[in-house]
């Protein structure tokens, strides 16, 4: 299998190792005070500074203005900090991991949001584009002479985008093709995301084009993903048609509905997620629309290789 380097974009799943002699002696302390930060990291304004390196870092995209029916989601990124002030309570040790990202290899910045006009999505779009490049681009403070698998063998920070609608994704993907080109997606949502302007809004014009149900179709059409090797998750979504599982085709995607975790289980879904995307190339992640419940019952998806996974909330 050819391999294709991919990021996308989150919440992460971090790697850590145990260290022993730091086993335990960790106790709960006020994690309602202080301002929010994601898991209450440290902050620093890498929008305005490139002073402090890091390896992670969490970037807020605070857009709803693409959404078709419920708005909300450009306060996203404060309800997912605000919601996760307990993920490192008493240490922040994930029993079923094995691990604790809060003590790991990296250094992790919460930097902020991406500054985004509500009056404007084309705009908007591009102020996603360059802030998220901007942050993507940077040398990270570990292994940054080391080869990678972006463009000239480069190895760049991981960058997780806590949204915000889905129409975020059409610039992040920009953003991801600009330093490593086309990438594998795996989708974890109840809808395709992939439907034509006409079908989806009905395209009265280019800017109303762009929005959370047809990012997927603008980006097949930009050559932001890897053909072939792009996959949804959890679908359940009514549709127009049945044409439109066969245009998701078109645009580069296999679906894995969400009723099939009745049939095959977790661990048959694990399975066709991997043998759609493969081993040999990085991953990115995508949530939305409350797809994951009925994934989510037993086990953990370990996603190996690169990079970035992108929150999506709604």
């Amino acid at each position: 299998m050819r391999t294709v380097p991919a990021v996308i974009l989150g919440i992460a799943t971090g790697v850590a190792s145990h260290d022993p002699q730091r086993d335990g002696g960790t106790q709960a302390d006020s994690v309602f005070s202080g301002i929010s930060t994601f898991g209450r990291l440290p902050y620093f304004p890498c929008l305005s500074s490139h002073d402090v390196p890091y390896d992670l870092a969490f970037i807020g995209a605070p857009f709803d203005t693409g959404t078709s029916y419920r708005p909300g989601a450009r306060f996203g990124p404060s309800g997912i900090r605000q919601g996760s002030r307990r993920l490192n309570l008493y240490g922040g040790y994930n029993v079923p991991l094995e691990t604790n990202p809060f003590d790991s290899w990296a250094t992790v910045l919460d930097c902020g949001d991406i500054p985004v006009t509500s009056y404007d999505n084309t705009w908007a779009l591009k102020q996603i584009e360059e802030g998220h490049y901007s942050i993507l681009s940077r040398a990270p403070k570990t292994d940054a002479k080391a080869l990678g698998p972006a463009k000239k063998g480069k190895t760049l920070p991981r960058v997780i985008t806590l949204g915000g609608d889905h129409t975020i994704t059409l610039p992040l993907l920009r953003s991801i093709n600009r330093a490593y080109g086309p990438v594998s997606v795996i989708h974890f949502d109840s809808h395709l995301d992939t439907w034509r302007p006409k079908v989806f809004g009905g395209s009265p014009s280019e800017v109303a084009s762009i929005n959370h149900g047809t990012y997927f179709y603008h980006a097949s059409q930009e050559g932001l993903l890897a053909n072939d090797t792009n996959v949804h998750a959890g679908i359940r979504t009514t549709l127009s048609g049945p044409s439109d599982y066969e245009h998701d085709g078109y645009c580069g995607f296999e679906i894995i509905e969400a009723r099939e975790i009745d049939t095959i289980g977790t661990d048959g879904i694990i399975k066709k997620i991997i043998d759609r995307v493969g081993t040999d190339s990085g991953v990115g992640v995508e949530t939305g629309a409350a797809s994951v419940s009925q994934m989510n019952r037993k086990k953990h998806v370990n996603v190996t290789g690169s990079q970035i996974t992108m929150t999506e909330y709604t």
